[in-house]
């Protein structure tokens, strides 16, 4: 298993800067924001090439990036795919595609699925494979939702995300053993976070609100020493991305993520 930190956390700092901190935090490697305003933009290729191969300098290695790719026609889908398989990205992360309650789900899961259609075809041609990512808001937001995305898909192509702190604090909740099962044949890469749920304000009804946030690792509702004694006793070889999305400055943010990431190499390592 690679342990990488997905860059979304250092925002449009200089690359050097981001490589230098995240081999400092002790990484393999990095999960490659591709989005405007931060690492590399996807209207510029050039980026995706020097990101990588400044990390590579630094250390790390780049086996995963992230895109907000759902639509082909709305996305500059076929350069960003070609310029991560020239850079030596292996896996690309798809974008979204949210749930509408005011359409039938299953209109747009099957929407989704022609997308996805059109998305391999790319990928194929590109050399690279696509990652669909547990999320809440969408119409994959759990591994049963997911599967119907998947499903009859090819795993040299199409890879599965299982997030389990998306499925704590967002939605798409089920248990973490029947999600890693349903998605087993796709499993590439995971998402690495923690959060929970506390109780919050009254309303005027009475009511008690609750509300949701992130956690540190070992701190939250995710089971992340049983998650990866399972990855370990499948043999998974795939990608660990851990994601800091604490509301906190971004130096104690920095602190928290080196905390992260010991405790999840010692879960690794046994």
């Amino acid at each position: 298993m690679q342990t990488v930190l997905f860059t979304k956390l250092f925002g449009d700092r200089e690359v050097a800067e981001t490589v230098d901190t995240i081999a400092g935090l002790g990484f393999d490697g990095v999960d490659l924001l591709i989005r405007d305003g931060f690492t590399a933009s996807p209207t510029n290729p050039a980026d995706i090439s020097s990101a990588v191969s400044r990390c590579r300098e630094g250390g790390l290695s780049v086996p995963l990036a992230t895109t907000d790719l759902s639509n082909p026609a709305a996305y500059p889908a076929e350069s960003v795919l070609e310029a991560c398989a020239a850079a030596g990205i292996g896996t690309v992360r798809l974008g979204y595609w949210k749930y509408d309650p005011n359409m039938r789900v299953t209109e747009q899961i099957d929407r989704a699925r022609r997308d996805l259609d059109a998305l391999g075809d790319l990928a194929e041609r590109a050399g690279v494979r696509l990652a669909l990512q547990l999320h809440g808001g969408t119409v994959h937001s759990s591994g049963a939702l997911a599967h119907r995305l998947l499903d009859g898909r090819d795993p040299a192509t199409f890879v599965a995300y299982p997030d389990p702190g998306n499925q704590a604090v967002q939605e798409g909740r089920e248990n973490w053993r029947l999600t890693f099962d349903l998605l087993a044949t796709w499993l590439g890469c995971v998402g690495v976070k923690n959060g929970g749920w506390y109780p919050a304000a009254l309303d005027p009804s009475g009511r008690r609100a609750w509300a949701s946030d992130w956690f540190g690792l070992a701190d939250g509702m995710v089971p992340w020493p049983e998650i990866i004694a399972h990855l370990r006793a499948a043999d998974f070889d795939g990608v660990l991305t851990l994601h800091s999305h604490y509301a906190l400055p971004y130096a104690q943010a920095l602190d928290q993520t080196r905390t992260d990431v010991s405790y999840i190499r010692r879960l690794v390592t046994g």
